[in-house]
């Protein structure tokens, strides 16, 4: 396999001013469809945001060896959920205003097997707790106490989440009742994972600790399949990043695949349904939704609403991160 250093493309720069014509719509997805990778091979990982390179990596060495696409996007977010530094994922995510760290994740395979846990404290690899309800429940998704009390019994250890670090941040936004979001910043670095494995087979991962400072017991779109992840051989399959909320009003991943199912590419998928969004939302300001999305044949394209949403991606020429275009450049 060859070596590649990182690798950030700038786009072709579309109108700072967000209008409804259907000229700017047409430009939106010429720019966007002359700008995604359209990989046209298998096997390939693709990731969001920067930690999704760490995750690729992983998930790559599983995938070069004729692994499984399921095991390569559990394995690599893995990688995501038990790093402190990254305080948007599982040990040393930020936690709940009441200072409860409770994490959410889901993955889902080709053929419509999936499994997810929601409000699940305690357990640092909600992904690995997910993949077990999948495989070893009836059930889809298990939250809370019965998600951790699952857990436990599957093996998995309990620990303390909440790290320094993060406790820190923690009580510094207890002294702020003015606070506002950041975009793509504290509440937007959800680890959504895609792959297409050498044998044709798809899978999807998705897991996060919410937004920053949520009230207790707030779900977001991550654990929720057609959300927050969707997959299906036939077609493709598609994951999302952002404000949950904005996700879930959509069933957002799950009509990004559906576009494709229609015949649209990843990259037209993914702007349709950031387009939907947009009309459902009488101000865009403070509101972050990315879509990526990898049909059946190798192919992907990305589109988010503001810009900065990075993704990685993984084939046998190396790993590259990238820049999705957006409606505000």
């Amino acid at each position: 396999m060859t070596s590649k250093n990182w690798i950030r493309r700038d786009f072709l720069k579309l109108s700072t001013s967000l209008v409804t014509a259907p000229a700017f719509l047409s430009a939106c997805e010429t720019n966007a469809q002359n700008s995604a990778q359209s990989a046209g091979r298998k096997p390939i990982i693709i990731s969001t945001w920067n930690h999704g390179l760490d995750a690729n990596k992983v998930g790559w060495e599983i995938l070069s060896t004729s692994g499984s696409a399921l095991d390569a996007v559990e394995k690599g977010v893995m990688v995501v959920e038990s790093d402190p530094k990254v305080q948007t994922v599982g040990l040393g995510g930020f936690p709940d205003r009441e200072g409860n760290v409770t994490l959410d994740a889901c993955i889902m395979k080709g053929d419509g097997g999936c499994g997810s846990v929601a409000f699940l404290k305690g357990i640092k690899n909600p992904i690995a707790v997910a993949r077990k309800v999948m495989e070893e429940t009836p059930h889809i998704m298990l939250v809370g106490d019965g998600a951790k009390k699952f857990a436990l019994a599957q093996g998995f250890k309990e620990e303390n989440l909440l790290t320094e670090a993060s406790k820190k941040r923690y009580e510094e936004w207890l002294q702020k009742a003015d606070y506002k979001p950041q975009i793509n910043i504290e509440n937007h670095d959800t680890i959504s994972t895609l792959a297409l494995d050498a044998a044709g087979n798809l899978a999807g991962a998705c897991t996060t600790s919410g937004a920053a400072w949520k009230m207790y017991g707030r779900v977001g779109d991550s654990p929720l399949i057609a959300a927050g992840l969707f997959v299906d051989d036939e077609v493709g399959a598609a994951c999302a990043t952002g404000l949950g909320e904005a996700v879930i009003r959509t069933a957002g991943s799950a009509m990004v695949v559906e576009m494709m199912r229609q015949g649209k590419s990843p990259s037209e998928a993914c702007i349709e349904v950031v387009e939907r969004i947009r009309r459902k939302h009488k101000t865009l300001k403070d509101l972050q939704v990315g879509f990526l999305a990898l049909n059946k044949d190798g192919n992907f394209g990305a589109y988010s609403i503001h810009k900065d949403f990075t993704y990685a991606v993984s084939t046998d020429d190396g790993h590259v991160m990238d820049m999705a275009p957006s409606l505000f450049e």
